[in-house]
């Protein structure tokens, strides 16, 4: 992942609405955006250019089902970031700073 990459990805979860939209799909999977609007209380229209932001920082993906579009976490992307920002972490020991010295916590994939 390049700086510029990096920064998109962390500038979309700097706003309050985006971070919680994503927290909640780690948390609880797949969701259409009816659902997410309806959990964390946001207009259909705020919510829309969230998850394109988020889409964009290539931190969630979209996949139709019929007529319904889940959200999901794009486990990819969000490791490629969590990567990044442990690359030089103490000293290119990563495995340093993580709670009993592991390496890294699994990430889930929804698909």
């Amino acid at each position: 992942m390049e700086i510029s990459e990096a920064a998109e990805a962390l500038g979309a979860l700097a706003q309050p609405s985006r971070l919680a939209v994503f927290r909640l799909l780690v948390s609880s999977g797949p969701l259409c955006a009816g659902d997410l609007a309806e959990e964390l209380a946001l207009p259909k229209p705020t919510l829309s250019f969230h998850l394109k932001e988020l889409t964009r920082a290539g931190l969630i993906g979209a996949e139709r089902e019929g007529r319904v579009i889940y959200y999901r976490v794009s486990t990819q992307g969000f490791r490629e970031l969590m990567e990044f920002l442990a690359e030089d972490c103490c000293q290119g020991r990563p495995d340093l700073c993580l709670p009993g010295g592991r390496r890294s916590a699994p990430v889930r994939s929804y698909c």
